[in-house]
């Protein structure tokens, strides 16, 4: 099985996505990955697929033949052009701090070969923090989470606890509140804290942030 990405343009009509899936299924391609984005009178379909070698091109085919298919071609995976995520959420500038950090660290493993994206949201509110961490682990190619604030607790703390039983690593920075006791890493200042995470999640590193224990810096 070799990993893949299809482009498909299609007219926006009730069923289509079915008839996509299902030429997919009679080839028993695996998909792991599938974003839609409307549009009138046409949308854009994206896959991430596993397919068994030197199948694709009869799958492209089906798939073409379709009614009211426009296009489909084969495209660089989000993963081979973005790689992965490092999320920064908080106080606007402890996120603008962190952002500096990790951005910087990220150029210098992109040049020799990786893909780290760095996504930031500045939130106020621990319900809005809360939901926001939790749904963290529904973005697509996620590997680390930094919480940059002055104070973070109670809801946000519990879904600290929710995604890191899930697989994501959290960093906190230094601050009030239980967030801190709660992840996997505490760094004071947020500029290293930013570089931290992306030496954590990058091949071309030798920082292993879950042999660090619940170590502060």
């Amino acid at each position: 099985m070799s990993e893949h990405a299809i482009l498909i343009t299609a007219t926006e009509r009730l069923g289509m996505l079915s008839r996509l899936t299902r030429v997919l299924a009679d080839h028993e391609v695996n998909i792991t990955h599938v974003d839609i984005h409307i549009g009138t009178p046409s949308s854009v379909i994206y896959f991430e697929v596993t397919v068994a070698t030197g199948r694709l091109p009869t799958v492209l085919q089906e798939l073409a033949s379709l009614d009211d298919v426009q296009d489909v071609h084969e495209t660089p995976s989000a993963k081979r052009i973005y790689g992965k995520r490092v999320i920064v959420m908080g106080g606007g500038a402890q996120v603008g701090q962190v952002a500096i950090g990790a951005i910087t660290e990220a150029d210098r493993h992109n040049i020799r070969g990786e893909r780290i994206s760095v996504d930031t949201i500045p939130l106020v509110g621990e319900q809005e923090l809360a939901t926001a961490v939790r749904a963290v682990v529904r973005l697509p190619r996620v590997k680390i989470l930094v919480l940059a604030g002055a104070l973070m607790g109670g809801a946000i703390t519990e879904a600290v606890r929710d995604v890191r039983a899930q697989g994501l690593r959290v960093i906190s920075l230094n601050m009030a509140g239980s967030v801190p006791d709660a992840a996997d890493l505490v760094v004071s200042d947020p500029v290293q804290a930013g570089v931290m995470a992306v030496m954590a999640v990058a091949d071309t590193a030798q920082f292993d942030l879950l042999r660090m224990g619940k170590t502060r810096y």
